[in-house]
């Protein structure tokens, strides 16, 4: 079973998994259970049809925390993939839209970071792909060919078996219960970010509210709007 399976197919479809605040733009986006699945299969499947990305090979991610990066890791992740920052090597590489290129993977996907999950307003250029426009034509559900093991790199070196272990482990330290709403601003950057940041609360079956860009002076009043009950550590 994939690290995907192992952190969405024990949650309810319909609760909300993930709320995500932009305080640069002023933007809110909550995801459910079922459209955090959603995306991720249609990931998946982009990933396996059109890059034949398999159990082990290296996909890179250089974007920030935001909804959008939660469907690439958790696509990724179900069909296998290793994720890395580095792209060199790399089947795909995941950018967002102000990123350099060439990223020194086989292909290049551009992801918008758009609030409303709107696509790029013009093809990218240099051969790259547009991940909203490219991945929401593929299939809603995702089934591999194969279980992935549990021995599979999946973080950077780590297993999944190890990064499940591992979030797990954080998670009981934090004291974190399948009731907890909590609140973060941790970057996703490198394997301690993504652990922190997004799979100890998935792990932990909590709701995460993530604010990107936070003005400290407004995170009392995100506590209070969506009462959270714990933070995660910076």
């Amino acid at each position: 079973m994939s690290l995907t399976d192992e952190l969405l197919r024990p949650l309810p479809a319909a609760q909300p998994l993930i709320t995500h605040y932009d305080d640069q733009l002023g933007s809110r986006v909550e995801l459910s259970v079922a459209t955090t699945a959603n995306w991720a299969a249609k990931t998946a499947n982009w990933l396996t049809e059109e890059f034949d990305v398999e159990p082990g090979d290296a996909v890179a991610v250089q974007l920030p925390a935001h909804w959008q990066t939660v469907g690439v890791l958790l696509g990724a992740w179900w069909c296998g993939a290793r994720v890395v920052h580095d792209g060199t090597g790399a089947r795909v590489a995941f950018v967002g839209p102000d990123d350099p290129e060439p990223t020194g993977a086989a292909a290049t996907a551009v992801v918008t970071l758009d609030p409303m999950g709107r696509g790029l307003a013009e093809p990218p250029g240099g051969g790259a792909f547009d991940y909203l426009s490219e991945a929401r034509l593929a299939g809603d559900r995702f089934s591999p060919l194969f279980p992935v093991p549990g021995n599979t790199a999946a973080l950077f070196d780590s297993t999944v078996d190890e990064v499940l272990a591992e979030a797990r482990a954080r998670a009981a330290k934090l004291g974190l219960t399948a009731g907890d709403r909590v609140l973060s601003t941790r970057d996703w950057s490198g394997p301690e970010g993504i652990l922190d940041g997004l799979l100890v609360p998935l792990v932990a079956g909590t709701h995460l509210v993530h604010v990107s860009n936070a003005d400290p002076a407004k995170l009392a009043s995100r506590r209070d709007a969506e009462r959270t009950t714990a933070d995660l550590p910076a």
